[in-house]
């Protein structure tokens, strides 16, 4: 039975990566993975010429609009044209292509806002690429927040059967968290993963566990002051506001089994303190989840693989992960 929304946008990442291989993958995948339908936003021909070079057999269907992905669905890959031809090289990226890969989620984001689509699954960017063509954003989190006027502080989630983390901070060097840190990104982040916990997770009573910067959580004061004069107060505010939350932990022991049964959520406080334990524990099945958008946003939780590019060794699961769990967010969302 088709799901009670349109279909799902992906996009085709970067080309010259394993994108447009785990896109014709997890099609053929579709049926035993119960995929809800998709179409991916690419250049029919670039997706044509992988196929035949892998001898994948899964027929490419060019669509002229998303609507037209309900039907195609069932006769092959839909392939909205991306409206730019692309002659990347597998394995060896170029700025040149950061036009079609800029478009593709151009127009994701804006099918989504739209309601043709009921959300959007980002194959893995080569952000060099896009530095190198003048590309301003950090990646792919906050270039989509900027497609949203109006929308909050964009939540970068990674999530799994065994784990979630948010990083609080991103994509910065490690000797800026410090000073990138602050009580009021903490709170701000804490209020939209609880909400986005409940609305498109389904969790009830949400229950974050708040990681500490230093190690041993600062040992009351003497490895760093900022458990104290930054993450307590943001716990307190957060507590006040009724949502549950635990911390400030020690992260060197937040992970092991026993103790991710207490919470639902861990905010780490810095990209590698969130990223090690989840890809550690769901390397292949981790979805990047990005909260606080007006849309559904997925993404698979690992990058364009240049090395392997056009091998057929990669694996697909990451992709498949990533659209099963846009199709169930999608569901909650259409059912409010």
């Amino acid at each position: 039975m088709a799901p009670p929304f349109p279909p799902l946008a992906l996009t085709m990442g970067e080309p010259a990566g394993v994108g447009g291989e785990l896109t014709i993958k997890a099609y053929a995948a579709r049926d035993a993975s119960k995929l809800p339908p998709f179409f991916v936003i690419d250049d029919p021909a670039r997706l044509l010429a992988i196929a035949s070079d892998l001898k994948l057999d899964v027929p490419i269907r060019p669509i002229g609009s998303a609507k037209e992905a309900e039907t195609a669905f069932s006769e092959g890959l839909p392939v909205l044209d991306v409206g730019l031809k692309t002659k990347a090289t597998l394995g060896s990226p170029s700025p040149n292509s950061a036009k079609a890969v800029l478009g593709s989620i151009d127009r994701a984001v804006k099918l989504a806002l739209a309601g043709e689509a009921s959300g959007i699954v980002t194959n893995p960017i080569q952000k060099s690429s896009l530095y190198d063509s003048g590309f301003q954003f950090q990646g792919h989190t906050d270039y989509i927040a900027h497609l949203c006027p109006g929308s909050p502080l964009p939540v970068m989630t990674l999530a799994s059967e065994t784990l979630r983390v948010v990083p609080v901070t991103h994509h910065i060097p490690l000797s800026g968290v410090a000073d990138a840190l602050s009580t009021d990104l903490i709170v701000e982040t804490g209020r939209i993963i609880a909400a986005g916990l409940k609305n498109d997770f389904g969790v009830a009573m949400p229950r974050l566990a708040v990681a500490g910067l230093n190690p041993h959580a600062g040992e009351d004061a003497k490895i760093g002051t900022e458990e104290r004069d930054i993450i307590a107060p943001a716990i307190e505010t957060l507590r006040a506001e009724g949502i549950s939350v635990s911390g400030a932990h020690a992260a060197d022991t937040m992970f092991y089994e026993t103790a991710r049964k207490k919470f639902d959520v861990a905010l780490c406080m810095y990209h590698d303190q969130a990223l090690i334990p989840i890809k550690t524990l769901a390397f292949d099945s981790a979805v990047n989840v990005t909260l606080g958008l007006p849309l559904v946003r997925t993404s698979p939780d690992h990058g364009t693989a240049l090395k392997i590019a056009g091998k057929d060794v990669a694996s697909p699961a990451g992709l498949i992960a990533a659209i099963l769990m846009a199709g169930e967010m999608a569901t909650r969302r259409a059912a409010v």
